[in-house]
């Protein structure tokens, strides 16, 4: 079930990783739309979510070297084929594969499901690099999770690559994933 959408955050205070990314959010100011929903762990449940909230939810994938020395946030369209190859080369490392779900949690204070690049709020040791797939620079907005899979957040997109990433402290790594791997 999808409720919303809400201007801003729940009137209800919620788990407390959640309500650091209202707080986040709050003091930059950022402006930002909230629908709730049963926990959205496919592509397929966050179309129904992107229904109501009116904007594409973005894939999060969390993924690490072989040797899991390097730790990345890959953030892209949800509709997207993800294939390793065509992002070890543009970032100049091994091939990756998807982190274990103990360093999901230890870096980003998240569990599988529920990653976003507000998680990068709990990586204080920025051991986790961001790393952004050009297509989403010219969405209107984007959803994505307050560090929880049951609510889903629209962002602007200038708000989103212009205030928060910033205020995160980062600078991604922007790559070209095809449209269509083969």
């Amino acid at each position: 079930m999808v409720t919303g959408p809400y201007d801003g955050r729940p009137a209800e205070q919620r788990l407390p990783e959640e309500n650091a990314c209202y707080d986040f959010l709050d003091s930059l100011p950022v402006a930002y739309r909230r629908v709730d929903h049963d926990p959205a762990f496919t592509i397929a449940d966050c179309h129904q979510v992107e229904k109501a909230l009116g904007a594409p939810i973005a894939k999060n994938l969390f993924l690490c070297t072989r040797q899991r020395d390097r730790f990345f946030l890959l953030v892209m369209p949800g509709d997207k084929v993800f294939k390793t190859k065509y992002l070890s080369g543009q970032l100049q490392c091994s091939r990756l594969s998807f982190a274990p779900a103990e360093d999901l949690q230890r870096l980003l204070g998240v569990q599988p499901g529920s990653a976003s690049l507000l998680g990068l709020l709990f990586d204080r040791d920025r051991q986790v690099e961001l790393v952004i797939d050009r297509a989403l620079l010219a969405g209107a907005a984007i959803g994505l999770h307050p560090c929880r899979n049951t609510s889903t957040l629209a962002i602007a997109g200038p708000d989103l690559f212009g205030r928060v990433i910033p205020a995160l402290g980062r600078e991604p790594k922007l790559v070209a994933l095809p449209e269509d791997p083969q």
